[in-house]
């Protein structure tokens, strides 16, 4: 990844609920109010965790527009693997798309 620091993105990775998330997004995008449901978590809580995770790359965001004008945010999932590698002093993350 590069340019967020190893540990930041280890404690996202972390999270329970940000995982429940991201295994939701894995092969389907999905909304936030879909997340919530599949999750069992609150709109706000989502929001959270995606932000998170879009700020570390490990999902990403587009606004679908729907027939009658309204709009909202679906979200997916945008790797396939991650490898952890313990160097001399911290860890390594390496995030395969």
């Amino acid at each position: 990844m590069g340019e967020e620091p190893s540990h930041e993105i280890m404690d996202t990775m972390g999270d329970e609920m940000a995982r429940r998330l991201l295994i939701a997004v894995r092969k389907d995008p999905q909304s936030a109010k879909e997340l919530a449901e599949a999750c069992e978590m609150s709109l706000p809580t989502v929001y959270r965790r995606m932000d998170a995770l879009i700020d570390h790359g490990l999902v990403t965001e587009r606004t679908v527009v729907t027939d009658d004008g309204n709009h909202y945010k679906e979200y997916r999932c945008n790797f396939d693997s991650t490898v952890i590698s313990l160097g001399d002093q911290q860890f390594d993350i390496e995030i395969h798309r």
